[in-house]
């Protein structure tokens, strides 16, 4: 029976093969500065913060479809986040490579380029617009192909989230010697969420060296200190922080010592 993520993959089939005929984002000379999650990863004393802009998605239908994204991200970093996420996904998502495009010229710091990789022209744009962390799937993908993006991304000098669902995909994504592991809580099958799935494997990811984000379901402080625990370097939320009324008590209470909450 077809999912969710089937339904994406198969239109982002289609949309890659526009993509490669889209003069205007192939051929953008933007410099942009480079910023890195992984160092901030590797100098945090405090839980990483990557908050995300996200005007709906397949679950929820629409979420703030009508927020700015520059008003939203700026506030985002005024307020503690360490990063953004922009999801670039038209049909489902309701996103544009033009929402990342004016965060990076309002924001300095690391942004994610929220997508479903499945080809190295969407890590050539997204690069072109400003990202400097890739989305990569591991469940969208065939372990030959995440190989290749991965490598790609890397010689594009971008980080890669590497994410995974379950003990199979993290292995395969651990193969790639990807070095920050995004947990995702939300299965991409049937959209079911649950937070057992960081605290499962999260000991794999730790023992592998690699760091490890924890994303989706991410809902107040109780679920923040239950990934921490569970030993997450970071988290990713979006839902939470679009429709909070105060984002700036909600980014502050997020932002935990580790060492403190895991002692």
């Amino acid at each position: 029976m077809a999912t969710i993520l089937d339904a994406i993959i198969a239109e982002k089939k289609v949309e890659v093969e526009l993509l490669k005929k889209n003069p205007v984002l192939l051929n953008k000379e933007n410099p942009h500065p480079h910023y890195s999650l992984r160092s901030i990863l590797e100098k945090a004393e405090n839980l990483t913060i990557i908050a995300e802009f996200k005007r709906a998605s397949p679950s929820k239908g629409e979420i703030n479809p009508n927020v700015s994204p520059a008003e939203q991200t700026s506030s985002y970093i005024r307020y503690g986040a360490d990063a953004c996420s922009v999801l670039t996904d038209k049909k489902f998502f309701k996103g544009e490579f033009s929402d990342l495009e004016e965060v990076r010229q309002t924001i300095q710091a690391p942004i994610l380029c929220k997508d479903f990789v499945i080809d190295p022209v969407q890590i050539d744009i997204a690069k072109n617009v400003g990202a400097n962390v890739i989305l990569l799937i591991v469940a969208a993908l065939s372990e030959e192909k995440l190989n290749a993006l991965y490598r790609y991304a890397t010689e594009q000098k971008l980080d890669v989230l590497m994410e995974v669902h379950n003990e199979e995909e993290l292995e395969m994504a651990l193969k790639t010697g990807a070095k920050i592991i995004g947990v995702n809580n939300r299965n991409l099958k049937d959209f079911h969420v649950d937070l057992a799935v960081t605290e499962r494997l999260a000991p794999i990811v730790k023992q592998s060296g690699a760091y490890l984000i924890s994303e989706s379901g991410i809902k107040d402080l109780e679920d923040v200190k239950r990934v921490v625990k569970a030993g997450a370097n970071g988290i990713l939320v979006g839902e939470t922080l679009m429709l909070a009324e105060n984002i700036e008590q909600t980014l502050k209470s997020m932002k935990l010592p580790i060492q403190k909450v895991t002692q």
